[in-house]
């Protein structure tokens, strides 16, 4: 026997996950291209202050949508290294 409120909340999360994976892919192909962009520029790999301000854009829209701001910035610096890394790699051709 299942629990039907369980099955759709189970869904929601489902849909939510696939929502999430979709815009990470789309932000990583926008950051693939920056990265390329760099490379070309002979521009750094990273921008510590437009990482800091991201982070603090990203904790006060959390603290507005009741979201823990260190969860959010634990995610975006997560991302963030990734992306690091991904433009370090396009630098190095």
């Amino acid at each position: 026997m299942t629990d039907e409120v369980l099955k759709r909340y189970r869904k929601s999360i489902d849909n939510i996950d696939a929502a999430l994976v979709c815009l990470l892919a789309e932000r990583f192909k926008v950051t693939q291209a920056v990265g390329a962009y760099k490379a070309t520029a002979n521009l750094p790999p990273a921008d510590p202050g437009r990482e800091e301000a991201q982070i603090a854009r990203l904790r006060a829209l959390s603290e507005e949508a009741e979201l823990d701001p260190e969860f959010s910035e634990k995610f975006l610096r997560f991302i963030i290294d990734e992306v690091i890394r991904h433009h370090q790699a396009a630098a190095r051709g």
